[in-house]
């Protein structure tokens, strides 16, 4: 059967085709007798990221770089030339005759290069799923030993499984750095960097100005990133030797697609890829406030975002320059109130939730006790403060600064504890104070709870003739006294309390028997009335007549204000001299405090029963009206 010519030139097309995207696609290798020419690309055996020729946004140079290649966002992480691009399509990625992968263009000039550590006798490159190039033997058997790998030189993006920091054996350091633009990778302003000074962190500067300190890792997290705590998304590690400084992050579910990210403005941001929505999602981010800026408070000064202002001096501390301090110019800091002498009666005081000061200048040691830790800072004249260098398993190692306290924050939770070392007359000035607050905290106290007896009293003293009882088994009073079985009165006093059994509980037993159970429920059932507005039932009969209803009734009121429960919200004792002898309109009383929801006694239901028990041999009796 003869072909028209028709079906040749389909089958010739197709055929190209077929070719053309082979050589487009080179599987995820390039190997030293290949070359990745613009227009062909590689991709990693799962699909996960691929590697070409790229312009950056609205840019028409070329760069050799790595993308996400299953979204649509196409995000580039990683970049080769990134500060000598191409001005057209005419560059080449391939091997030197050294073994190097380069790039060269259209003159075969090398504009990039690998630099491998040594020579390879048949180089291989290959794109991994994790987004990095590594470039090894391929008569290498140790897929360890590597002789160059793209994560080693990272751009603005940390991706999962990269060391940020520091190799001490061959000095190479990873740092992060930003683009210039979204249309230009060149090197930005900011970069991000492990410091191995004194207890090691991460820096963000701006230049030579820093403008971010991650404070030290304190076995979780680092002190100044208090959102890098455990999570269910990925896991922390930080790695402190001889040989080896570093941070990473391992993804716990594979599926999950983040990122890192230093901007061109200079915002360290997380980002995770949301599928539902084919965009990235921000989750986290290390500069949110102006609190993290770098010493925004100066040298012992903490700053905390939920005060206005932000700055303010640590006890025992006050502003160096008072007129700058208040014009909002906290730069110059803090001195000490008292000059430290190193005689008898320093000591420290502590300060919980915190981000530890610079540890640029400070010393370590990673299995001190915290104990150790003070005795050692205590016998050093210079040594200003101590903490512990890792949090779990109740604290270990040892912190000690010799310098200013600097860049230091207050968080709500997630902070850490540090040492303070205040001249021996602020200690004592402290400790003082300290007793007083105790002493002032007891009278707020007693003043709450005589608060609180003063509304029952307003309650009860209106109720307790409410009316006639019989006798339900034994009713027996404070001292044992029984009233007879067949005995009627109306005149039975029922005792507020029995101080026998006002123990070390304060108020708790005393509120619970009051206004929960055991005859005491008619507070409650008077604050219910009250909202009911049948204000006139909770008057006794005998009485009524004989009174001034509105004061009777404006006294309940102020009783019920007065055993709301929230503390927070019952008057003074002040207020509520104020609220009996003026006309001041009073606030609707909340729901009495301690009341366990159960039935009344007194209800509605006559033959309702309730059982009681006793766990001190005060033997409580139920009463119930005729």
């Amino acid at each position: 059967m003869k072909m028209s010519v028709a079906g040749f030139v389909i089958l010739i097309i197709c055929f190209i085709s077929f070719f053309f995207s082979i050589s487009r696609s080179a599987g995820d290798t390039l190997n030293a007798t290949q070359s990745l020419k613009d227009g062909d690309t590689i991709v990693s055996a799962e699909g996960s990221f691929e590697m070409g020729f790229f312009p950056p946004g609205k840019s028409e140079k070329r760069y050799v770089g790595i993308w996400y290649n299953k979204i649509a966002t196409g995000t580039v992480v990683w970049v080769a030339n990134r500060d000598i691009p191409l001005n057209d399509s005419s560059g080449v990625l391939k091997f030197s005759g050294q073994g190097d992968l380069v790039l060269v263009n259209g003159t075969n000039n090398i504009i990039w290069s690998s630099r491998l550590s040594r020579s390879a006798t048949n180089p291989v490159a290959r794109l991994l799923d994790t987004g990095n190039l590594v470039v090894g033997d391929v008569n290498g058997d140790d897929p360890e030993n590597l002789l160059w790998q793209s994560f080693d030189y990272p751009g603005n993006t940390f991706l999962a499984g990269m060391k940020g920091g520091i190799d001490l054996r061959t000095g190479l350091e990873r740092v992060l750095t930003s683009w210039k633009s979204p249309d230009d990778p060149s090197v930005g302003e900011y970069s991000n960097r492990l410091h191995p000074g004194g207890v090691p962190q991460i820096l963000l500067w701006k230049g030579s100005v820093l403008r971010f300190r991650s404070g030290p890792w304190n076995g979780l997290w680092f002190s100044g990133m208090p959102n890098l705590k455990p999570n269910q998304i990925y896991t922390s590690e930080f790695v402190f030797n001889d040989t080896e400084i570093y941070y990473k992050y391992e993804l716990i579910n594979s599926s999950v697609v983040a990122r890192i990210e230093l901007t061109p403005d200079g915002a360290l941001q997380g980002y995770i890829w949301v599928h539902r929505t084919q965009e990235w999602n921000l989750y986290i981010g290390a500069s949110m406030d102006d609190c993290n800026r770098y010493a925004l408070c100066g040298a012992h000064g903490s700053c905390n975002i939920n005060n206005s202002p932000a700055c303010g001096c640590l006890k025992g501390f006050i502003p160096k320059l008072p007129e700058e301090w208040a014009a909002a110019d906290w730069s110059n800091g803090c001195v000490r109130k008292v000059s430290l002498d190193c005689r008898e009666g320093e000591d420290f005081l502590k300060y919980s939730g915190i981000k530890l000061p610079d540890t640029r200048q400070s010393w370590y040691n990673k299995t001190m006790k915290l104990e150790e830790c003070k005795r050692v800072c205590l016998k050093n004249c210079s040594c200003t403060a101590y903490a512990n260098m890792d949090i779990r398993g109740g604290g270990s190692g040892c912190i000690l600064w010799f310098n200013d306290l600097i860049d230091i924050r207050q968080y709500n939770e997630n902070g850490q504890d540090i040492y303070i070392r205040l001249a021996a007359s602020e200690i004592a000035a402290y400790r003082s104070s300290k007793g007083k607050e105790r002493v002032r905290k007891i009278i707020i106290l007693v003043l709450s709870f005589a608060i609180v007896l003063l509304g029952l009293f307003l309650i009860f003293v209106i109720l307790k003739r409410r009316k006639k009882f019989r006798r339900k088994g034994a009713v027996v009073l404070n001292r044992g006294q029984e009233v007879p079985e067949e005995r009627e009165t109306d005149d039975l006093e029922l005792p507020l309390f029995d101080f026998a059994t006002l123990t070390d509980a304060t108020g708790y037993f005393l509120m619970s028997n009051m206004l929960g159970q055991g005859g005491f429920g008619s507070v409650y059932k008077a604050w219910r009335l009250f909202n009911e507005e049948s204000f006139i039932e909770l008057i006794d009969e005998s009485v009524k007549d004989s009174c001034n209803i509105a004061e009777v009734l404006r006294s309940v009121h102020v009783g019920l204000l007065c055993v709301q429960q929230s503390p927070e919200d019952r008057p003074s004792m002040s207020t509520v001299v104020l609220m009996l002898s003026s006309d001041i309109i009073l606030p609707q009383p909340k729901k009495p405090g301690f009341y366990a929801e159960r039935s009344l006694i007194g209800g509605d239901s006559s033959t309702g029963k309730q059982d009681t028990s006793s766990t001190n041999e005060v033997t409580v009796t139920l009463l119930e009206p005729r």
